[in-house]
């Protein structure tokens, strides 16, 4: 496999004047590299994932280092055969990851303990820890720690009202919690600490930075790791691999992901290829019959074709609903 490519995921909290002046000159600067990916810049600091080949990926880390205020920047680095990005967007935002507190968090000021891979590997295994997933509900069903709880959330920013409903359950425990990159649990475990818990600690890293230890090497983890680029899902356990992931349709174990055919629903649902021909890549009968359904749209399918399809279909389920109640 010819790896002439890297992908660097990294972020860092460090005050950054005039944010918008930054990530317009950041991206005419990843644009002369080459580099394709997404960044967001805020005052309060970095947040990036770029593609590019070994050349490029190093002579933007060296730079970004060269800047005292980037000095310390942690890239976590994976090989590619392929750009992971279509295209390189650098955009300001309020805030890196989006929480929307009355009371912001500073990580740098507070925040949860940091634990290694190792340290974060055994700590999962006392009894009166509890691992909260700090990351959306859709990235949990591909893959997460194994006995980790599922904030029951499709965007961050719902992330603290959940655990103030369920509160109760975190009380007096060890909370452990982690993310992709680290970068989200900084701000939520730190929100935790002003919340009041008292036990809170972060997989310094995250899990990407799990999947690589080479002593822990992502036991524990079952599934894959989903990302936000064109790789869709990286691995992570280099000892075992357990698929938690379920085809939307039938139940089956599958770790591919779709966006719903319907533009309007553009829901993430699993499913194998086999089944999203078969469901027109709806999530619902009504996202299969959507006049916009792009799935239709791709396959340049007639009215006659997708009637005769969702016939086909309907024929099949009210079998296989036959054979359930017999």
């Amino acid at each position: 496999m010819n790896h002439s490519y890297r992908v660097l995921l990294y972020y860092m909290y460090v005050p950054i004047a005039d944010p918008e002046a930054f990530a317009s000159d950041h991206l005419n600067f990843c644009n002369d590299l080459g580099l394709k990916g997404r960044i967001l810049v805020a005052a309060e600091g970095i947040n990036g994932t770029v593609s590019g080949t070994i050349e490029q990926t190093e002579k933007y880390m060296q730079t970004m280092k060269a800047d005292s205020r980037f000095a310390d920047m942690v890239f976590k680095v994976d090989e590619a055969e392929l750009h992971a990005f279509k295209k390189m967007h650098v955009r300001y935002r309020e805030e890196l990851v989006t929480l929307r507190l009355e009371d912001d968090v500073n990580p740098l000021e507070t925040t949860g303990k940091y634990l290694k891979p190792s340290e974060f590997y055994e700590a999962m295994q006392d009894p009166k820890t509890i691992v909260i997933d700090a990351r959306n509900d859709y990235e949990y069903d591909l893959g997460h720690f194994r006995g980790a709880i599922k904030p029951e959330i499709t965007n961050f920013r719902e992330l603290p009202d959940w655990i103030k409903e369920n509160r109760d359950k975190f009380e007096g425990k060890k909370i452990l919690t982690y993310c992709t990159g680290g970068i989200r649990c900084e701000k939520f475990s730190g929100w935790l600490v002003k919340e009041g818990f008292e036990d809170v600690s972060q997989l310094h890293g995250g899990i990407v930075t799990y999947g690589k230890d080479p002593e822990v090497q992502g036991k524990l983890w079952d599934g894959q790791c989903y990302v936000f680029d064109e790789r869709i899902s990286v691995p992570v356990n280099q000892t075992e691999h357990v698929i938690v992931g379920k085809d939307h349709f039938t139940g089956e174990p599958c770790e591919r992901y779709v966006n719903c055919g319907n533009p309007e629903c553009n829901k993430k649902i699993i499913c194998t290829e086999e089944n999203e021909h078969i469901y027109l890549r709806g999530c619902t009968h009504e996202c299969r019959v959507h006049p916009r359904n792009r799935y239709v749209e791709e396959h340049n399918l007639s009215e006659e074709q997708v009637k005769d399809r969702l016939s086909l279909l309907g024929k099949e389920l009210e079998k296989k609903e036959q054979e359930v109640l017999s």
